[in-house]
């Protein structure tokens, strides 16, 4: 069992890392006070392929495996999960797009997702449809030449200033066999988006809810076959577990990173911090933690590159072990701080904020829980999940 990254991995690596610190490390902390979306940045993530990582390469997709997009998305996130955590959802979206999508759709929006140029938002909850996304109740009917669509999601990223919504609706009778896949230009007449949700943090993107009142979109906006919507929103969510979960490691180590300088720097009683052996060990079990929760992601991302049959599990698993870790150890750096980590000049505030949400979003972790559960209590768990 190989545990090394190779060498094209590290290079992905120190290619995020270098970008990281020149376009996002200098401007984090102004983008979350000013609640402003980084576009900008986000395009020159683009050029450098970080938009399409495992997209196809039908659109201009670097079609890496998800274990690579790990690497990259670490290293972004060590500096700005917010940002980052934006980037990852419009890959999942883009690699939907580009698997899923006709001919004339990947033409019309493919390459310019891939690279960048053009953003995307997924559209799956509905305000009364969050963990139990097989109840959602946006409607596409046929009308002969189009699909009509009625209905509204919430809790949307970069709803209101993305170009294609790849959208959940249901096409069918009740339940999940009933749900298909769509293509959406944002900006199609009907749609419209409510207010700029205020949150604790996640601030360099938008939030919004997102109405449809009689959208219009031809057949050609239809992403693989009607009815297949329900199975190509969970395979995306796979893949976007392990993407969340990766967002919090990151977040993590830019914490520990941080805990660690300033448990040098910092003077106490005559020496420094990082002396005092109590805080010697709380460090230690932070790092153990981390290293834990970064393998197991790593570990999933394998498994899913490998279309095992128990991915999902093991997606559930690590987005769930991972981002209660993450945000653990961003609590426990901002502690080690004192009051400084309570002050904005500081990351670790920022940091706490961004992670917390990652326990909430591509599933709870309580759903998580229910996920792995129904599997190992089933006969045949006790060789399947080891």
């Amino acid at each position: 069992m190989e545990f090394e990254l190779n060498e094209e991995q590290r290079a992905f690596g120190e290619a995020a890392r270098t970008f990281a610190r020149s376009e996002l490390a200098p401007f984090a902390a102004q983008w979350d006070r000013e609640q402003a979306f980084p576009r900008q940045a986000i395009a020159a993530a683009g050029e450098l392929g970080f938009c399409g990582l495992y997209a196809p390469e039908r659109i201009g997709g670097l079609a890496l495996p998800r274990l690579d997009a790990t690497v990259v998305f670490e290293e972004l996130a060590a500096v700005d999960p917010s940002t980052t955590a934006f980037i990852t959802i419009h890959n999942m979206a883009t690699w939907m797009l580009g698997s899923w999508g006709s001919d004339a759709v990947c033409e019309r929006w493919g390459h310019d997702l891939a690279s960048g140029r053009k953003l995307a938002s997924y559209c799956l909850t509905e305000p009364g449809a969050g963990s139990d996304a097989g109840a959602l109740k946006t409607k596409a009917e046929w009308d002969g030449e189009h699909w009509v669509i009625n209905g509204g999601k919430a809790f949307i990223s970069g709803a209101g200033v993305t170009d294609v919504l790849v959208l959940m609706a249901r096409t069918g009778g009740a339940g999940p066999a009933g749900i298909s896949a769509f293509a959406v230009p944002a900006d199609a007449l009907g749609v419209s988006y409510g207010k700029k949700e205020h949150k604790m943090g996640w601030n360099s993107q938008p939030t919004r809810a997102i109405a449809f009142d009689n959208v219009r979109v031809g057949p050609e906006c239809l992403l693989g076959e009607e009815g297949q919507g329900f199975r190509i929103a969970m395979k995306g969510l796979d893949g976007g577990r392990i993407n969340i979960a990766t967002c919090s490691v990151g977040g993590a180590q830019g914490a520990l990173d941080a805990a660690r300088r300033y448990l040098h720097e910092r003077q106490q009683f005559g020496q420094p911090l990082a002396s005092l052996q109590a805080l010697q060990f709380r460090l230690a079990d932070m790092a153990t933690e981390l290293v834990a929760a970064r393998q197991m992601v790593r570990l999933a991302a394998f498994k899913l590159d490998a279309c095992h049959v128990e991915a999902c599990t093991y997606c559930a698993m690590a987005k769930r072990f991972a981002t209660d870790i993450g945000f653990a150890v961003c609590n426990e750096a901002l502690q080690l701080h004192g009051g400084y980590g309570y002050l904005n000049e500081f990351p670790l505030e920022r940091l706490a904020r961004d992670t917390r949400v990652h326990q909430i979003l591509e599933g709870t972790n309580e759903i998580m829980r229910v996920i792995v559960s129904r599997r190992v209590l089933q006969e045949d768990a006790g060789d399947a999940i080891r």
